[in-house]
């Protein structure tokens, strides 16, 4: 039996992109997570795509939500931990030393990739308060998407099994339609598995559609007017 592939059409109105953790950490070479989850990020050429989806969103007025990790020193006073999040504190990522400082941030692993700080920082990106393990439920993302009367979500960044899958489960057990693109995220290479080849079978299997980065911009183009100059 082959599965059905329900689609997403798009509304302007109720269409929101969200972008998991576009960070140093696990996007730039200099990044903690790098040693990991780089043979992905260039496989996919996931950074110039994340950055293809952050361009749309601004070309077509589409809102530009942010769901990313910090980690603050109380955070590192956590009595248990999964492998993962075990693996995060012990080599720094996401590292901040406390919620209301910034010294040391610009150009650290929790930054954010430099290549995409004109689509966040131009003042009407939403960037949610950070997520601590891997889905939403802990930050305010899906407050700030029914704030905006949005249901319907094209999702891409870091990482493919980890949060990006997480957050779509969590946002369909919400009652969201989720678009995943499937190469504006990458995972983790390890001994015991390859994150990014399991993400696509589950990705498959529980989104309402799941696209390229080629095929999100040719619907977006289909659907929406540009706000750009031909």
């Amino acid at each position: 039996m082959t599965l059905p592939n329900p689609g997403m059409t798009i509304d302007a109105q109720r269409t929101a992109i969200v972008i998991i953790d576009p960070q140093n950490d696990f996007l730039s070479p200099t990044g903690v997570a790098w040693g990991v989850v780089g043979e992905s990020v260039t496989e996919n050429n996931t950074v110039a795509n994340i950055e293809a989806l952050m361009k749309a969103a601004k070309t077509y007025d589409l809102p530009l939500f942010i769901s990313h990790h910090y980690y603050f020193p109380a955070d590192h006073r956590w009595k248990f931990e999964g492998a993962l999040e075990n693996l995060m504190h012990s080599i720094g990522m996401f590292d901040r030393p406390g919620p209301l400082q910034l010294e040391g941030l610009e150009g650290s692993g929790a930054d954010w990739v430099d290549l995409y700080k004109p689509y966040i920082e131009d003042g009407k990106t939403v960037v949610c308060s950070p997520h601590k393990v891997y889905g939403p439920e802990n930050n305010d993302l899906i407050l700030q998407l029914r704030k905006q009367r949005i249901d319907k979500v094209i999702l891409g960044g870091m990482s493919s099994n980890l949060c990006v899958e997480s957050h779509l489960r969590e946002l369909l057990e919400q009652g969201f339609e989720v678009a995943v693109v499937k190469d504006a995220t990458a995972g983790a290479k390890v001994p015991e598995g390859d994150g990014y080849a399991s993400a696509l079978v589950n990705y498959r299997m529980l989104a309402n559609t799941v696209w390229s980065t080629q095929e999100a911009l040719q619907v977006l183009e289909q659907s929406l007017p540009s706000l750009q100059p031909a």
